[in-house]
């Protein structure tokens, strides 16, 4: 009877502070300090919360590490298609929001889906990108603020070259897809705060300052609201319809000078000097037409909220947290054959 009801107590510790629950457990003798037998406690998590689980799992110290290798360890990928092995693997906790833990998980993850499934890929780094592209797929799919749903060829075409620069079997890719499509991800209910839910918050919203794109370009003072990849400004913060509507993909931010005024910084696309964005305003007279900026210049009132402005715009542009990670990990792959 004590020993359970110390259990107990450990598991509702762990579930409000996971080292502290561990330390608990630990030294009332109920789970040995080692990376091994704390990795079995997760990975039966009974009475644990998946949060805390992936909470855990995910820190940088060098004995989580060690945890979270023995906990991925214990799962059996052998003869599952990666959507069934990830669908096995995101059950088992919550993936954190951030994109240094999730980047250290999905790469422990791939490492033993390749284990457990010899020849099915080049690489890890293979399964580790196209392991991402199928979760991010999953979002797009079933995420009711995701207008634009990508198509079967659009997924193939997205993952060219991502197995050590040749392409994967498209009978994999188009399995992979449609099991996605029928059937979405369970992700355990909790706190919102996982890389399905990232992308949608709105996010800021504020006074700034924009320059005009017309002939006399004047400093005009607009309410912007940051959300679902979307700038809007609005004359006043009573406005019903935005004055203006500037999608954030495929955009840049950067930080810019302006002798006229302080804290300035400037959406544009990047590699392309003289294309306009993509963008819409109304007229006075409620006609909406294009946009013909090629950069959009905007001051902030103070150095603070530029910071923030641009941190939010940037994170909003990605999409993701570990956008640019996972970038850099598909030069890394589709540049070993070239090499």
């Amino acid at each position: 009877m004590q020993r359970n009801k110390q259990v107990a107590m450990g598991r509702k510790k762990f579930n409000m502070d996971p080292k502290k629950g561990i330390q608990f457990l630990i030294e009332n003798d109920l789970l040995k300090d080692t990376c091994e037998d704390i990795a079995q406690f997760l990975y039966k998590g009974e009475g644990l919360n998946k949060t805390a689980i992936g909470d855990y799992l995910g820190e940088r110290d060098e004995f989580n590490i060690q945890v979270l290798h023995a906990f991925v360890e214990l799962h059996e990928f052998t003869d599952l298609n990666l959507v069934q092995a990830l669908r096995q693997f995101l059950w088992s906790f919550r993936l954190p929001g951030e994109a240094q833990k999730i980047d250290r998980m999905m790469e422990a993850f791939a490492q033993r889906y390749c284990q457990c499934n010899t020849g099915v890929f080049q690489s890890t780094d293979t399964c580790y990108v196209l392991s991402f592209a199928i979760i991010m797929l999953n979002t797009s799919l079933h995420n009711p603020n995701v207008k634009d749903k990508p198509t079967v060829e659009r997924f193939i075409a997205m993952n060219r070259g991502i197995n050590d620069g040749g392409d994967l079997p498209e009978e994999l890719l188009r399995n992979l897809y449609e099991s996605i499509k029928n059937e979405p991800f369970k992700i355990p209910e909790d706190d919102g705060n996982d890389l399905t839910h990232t992308f949608f918050n709105p996010d800021r919203e504020g006074w700034l300052l924009k320059l005009g794109g017309g002939r006399v370009k004047t400093w005009k003072r607009r309410w912007f609201i940051l959300t679902d990849n979307c700038l809007y400004y609005f004359e006043y913060t009573t406005d019903k319809e935005p004055r203006g509507i500037i999608p954030l993909e495929n955009l840049s931010i950067r930080e810019v000078e302006d002798s006229k005024k302080p804290n300035c910084f400037e959406l544009y696309i990047p590699d392309n000097k003289d294309q306009v964005i993509k963008a819409c305003k109304t007229e006075a007279d409620g006609r909406v037409v294009e946009g013909n900026h090629t950069v959009y210049r905007i001051s902030a009132p103070t150095p603070e909220e530029k910071d923030e402005w641009i941190k939010s715009i940037r994170a909003a542009i990605s999409r993701d947290p570990f956008y640019e990670m996972l970038a850099a990990r598909k030069k890394k792959v589709s540049s070993t054959k070239r090499h």
